[in-house]
């Protein structure tokens, strides 16, 4: 994994728990503990075709973590005056990307699968699609 030592304001990396035995490996995070938000939304991105993006927005006010269940995405967050690229590899660790904060996913491997658990409920108005209005949105702080 590569990272970039200073993450953008209020990014971190998150570690959940897992246990195992003769059966396999369960991981488990709960909210409010390993997800620092009540997740009021989940929902997977799968099969993205070999050398496609995703995200390319910020969100005005819900914070999302990234999770690769399966395979392995980077993703670079940018929050207007400090980037970073993450690359997420585990089912244990995800990345808390926080609001006015500029995410990119890509360098999908074949088959990967991400689970984000979102701090709100899909609203089109909270998302921020345009990197300069972005840029504008969230200069000073």
């Amino acid at each position: 994994m590569t990272i970039t030592p200073d993450l953008p304001r209020g990014c971190r990396l998150i570690d959940i728990p897992s246990a195992q035995d003769e059966r396999g490996l369960l991981a488990f995070a709960t909210a409010g503990r390993e997800i620092p938000f009540p997740i009021a939304r989940v929902f997977w991105i799968y099969d993205v075709p070999e050398g496609q993006k995703r995200g390319g927005h910020a969100h005005r006010t819900c914070a999302e973590v990234v999770f690769a269940l399966k395979g392995g995405v980077t993703l670079r967050v940018d929050d207007g005056q400090r980037e970073a690229c993450v690359r997420l590899s585990s089912p244990t660790r995800g990345l808390l990307v926080e609001p006015n904060v500029w995410c990119e996913l890509e360098g999908f491997a074949p088959e990967t699968v991400l689970m984000v658990a979102a701090s709100q409920p899909y609203l089109s108005e909270g998302y921020i699609n345009d990197y300069k209005l972005f840029k504008e949105e969230t200069k000073g702080l």
